[in-house]
Order: C-alpha cells, then sequence, then structure tokens
C-alpha cells in the first residue's frame, strides 16, 4: 500500500507545480505592471511638486516678470447698482421712470466704498430722479444731463469735496443700461 500511495502523490504534486508556475507568473506581472504605475504617478507628482531645501524649507523660484503690451488704457472696472423705479414729476397724467444705471469707477477700493453707502445713494438717486419731468428726460441731451448730474450726486457722497478742492472723483462715468419711461 505504501507503493501505490507514493505514484499517486507523485501526480498530484507535478498537477500544482504546473499551476504554481501560472499563478507566479501572473504575480510578478502584476507587480510589475503595480510598480510601473507607481512609478509614473511619482514621477507626475514629483515632478510639480516644490523642492526642498537640506533644511526642509520648500525652495521656491522667483518667476521671470511677464512682458505686457503696452496698453493705452487700463481695464476699467464697473459696478451695477439696482433698478429703479420712480414716479416723475407729472406732464400729463402719471408717468414711471424705470432705470438700471452701471458706474465705471476708478478702482476695487471705489466698488466697495459704494457698497458702504449704498442706502444713502439710493436714497438720494431717488430723490433726484423722481424730480425730473419726462419730457426732460426724453432726449439725448436730457439724458447725458441726468447722467452728469447723478455721477456728481455719488461723487459728492462717496468723496466730498474738501474746502476749495475741486476734483472728478472715483466716479469716471456712469452708464445706463436701460431707460424706460412710461
Amino acid at each position: 500500500m505504501a507503493k501505490d500511495a507514493k505514484p499517486a502523490t507523485e501526480g498530484v504534486e507535478t498537477a500544482p507545480a504546473k499551476n504554481s508556475k501560472k499563478l507566479l507568473i501572473i504575480i510578478i506581472a502584476v507587480v510589475v505592471v503595480v510598480l510601473g504605475l507607481g512609478a509614473v504617478t511619482a514621477f507626475l507628482l514629483l515632478r510639480h511638486a516644490p523642492e526642498q531645501d537640506d533644511d526642509g524649507e520648500v525652495a521656491v523660484e522667483k518667476a521671470k516678470p511677464v512682458k505686457k503690451k503696452k496698453v493705452d488704457r487700463e481695464v476699467p472696472i464697473y459696478v451695477a447698482l439696482d433698478a429703479f423705479t420712480v414716479n416723475l414729476v407729472p406732464d400729463n397724467g402719471d408717468q414711471f421712470l424705470q432705470l438700471v444705471m452701471s458706474l465705471e469707477v476708478e478702482d476695487a477700493q471705489v466698488a466697495d466704498h459704494l457698497k458702504m453707502y449704498t442706502p444713502k445713494l439710493r436714497n438720494d438717486l431717488t430723490l433726484l430722479l423722481s424730480s425730473k419731468k419726462a419730457s426732460q428726460l426724453i432726449s439725448k441731451e436730457g439724458k447725458e444731463l441726468l447722467a452728469q448730474e447723478i455721477k456728481e450726486q455719488i461723487n459728492g457722497i462717496i468723496e466730498p469735496a474738501s474746502k476749495g478742492k475741486k476734483r472728478d472723483g472715483p466716479i469716471k462715468e456712469v452708464l445706463f443700461t436701460s431707460f424706460i419711461i412710461q
């Protein structure tokens, strides 16, 4: 019996040897693929990571200044105001003005300043607009005059004129984006 058992075990051992070779080849292939992906990932991550000195500090490269094209004019900064709807002084019955405008300002600080003064600005502009007649605002000249008055009104609120000093103010231009008289 002992002799019979030995050949049976030899036949079983040869089959796992073939399977173990295939399994070993598959494991090696998977390891090679994983290591390859890891190397590619490490390369991509380290390529964009900042370099460190011996002290552990990050070395910062100074960027070369980009040559800018000469521009005749700076990029304008606009601040959009909420719509105004007011009753106009009646010419022929009730008339309304719906006005949406944007303001061209000197810089971003002026835009922040406008937000601080919004209640005062809205009040004063509502009073100014409601004091007008439709006949005054119909023509192009009337609209340009209104834009100038609004500009002066806002500049007076944001930056009151110093004694004896007269300057343009932080609002460069008033632009009407919607102007409806009914």
